[in-house]
């Protein structure tokens, strides 16, 4: 697990580096499988040049952490959707600056662009307030985020769903792109939205992007 540990932290310096996080904020995990059932979380409070491979937490799905530091406040919703969701195998939650705007109008960005459908629908939501590391929150996010890979939480910042964490990395950044691209939209008018006919369209075409013969 050591290699894993390893892999989360370079994850979340590269998560500073993407200009999705300064500072402490923000959280990444990564689900660990087999027999010892549950994920890797970042500890709470803590800058992520700074962490070490012990500074790492482990945390069963019953909520229990093992190790030296105290896990994340958010590690609920981490918890929660890896309960929910199995095709979570990382997940990443930032305060970055252009999701954490529209976030902060609890506005759900609608269909603007076509890549909104990278994410699973036809519209990316934005759960409602509650107050960090609740479990009021982590109820929130799970509906905002059904059928989805990724929300924004109001007043608060992204979550992003990924299969791996270099998926959740790629997913993350593209999601704080989407978000200043409507952010700057807004800006000149009301972008012209794509209509529910064409984002279906779009939806089943992504079932297959990316894959090679």
């Amino acid at each position: 697990m050591a290699d894993l540990r390893q892999r989360l932290i370079a994850s979340a310096r590269r998560m500073t580096a993407a200009g999705l996080n300064r500072g402490t904020a923000g959280n990444l995990s990564v689900r660990v499988g087999g027999g010892q059932a549950g994920f890797l979380i970042t500890p709470t409070g803590m800058d992520y040049d700074a962490l070490e491979v012990d500074d790492i937490v482990f945390m069963r799905l019953d909520g229990t952490p093992t190790g030296r530091r105290k896990p994340s406040s958010e590690w609920r919703f981490h918890r929660d959707l890896y309960v929910h969701r199995p095709d979570a195998g990382a997940i990443l939650h930032a305060h970055s600056p252009f999701a954490t705007s529209l976030a902060c109008l609890r506005r759900d960005i609608p269909a603007f662009h076509y890549m909104i459908a990278r994410f699973g629908g036809d519209s990316l939501r934005c759960a409602g307030y509650a107050t960090f590391g609740t479990q009021e929150l982590s109820d929130a996010v799970l509906l905002a985020i059904a059928d989805r890979r990724a929300c924004l939480l109001g007043n608060h910042g992204m979550l992003v769903l990924g299969e791996d964490l270099e998926q959740a990395l790629a997913l993350g950044g593209e999601l704080e792109a989407l978000c200043e691209q409507y952010w700057r939209a807004c800006q000149l008018g009301e972008p012209v939205l794509l209509d529910a006919a064409e984002m279906a369209t779009v939806l089943a075409k992504f079932a297959s992007y990316g894959q090679q013969a």
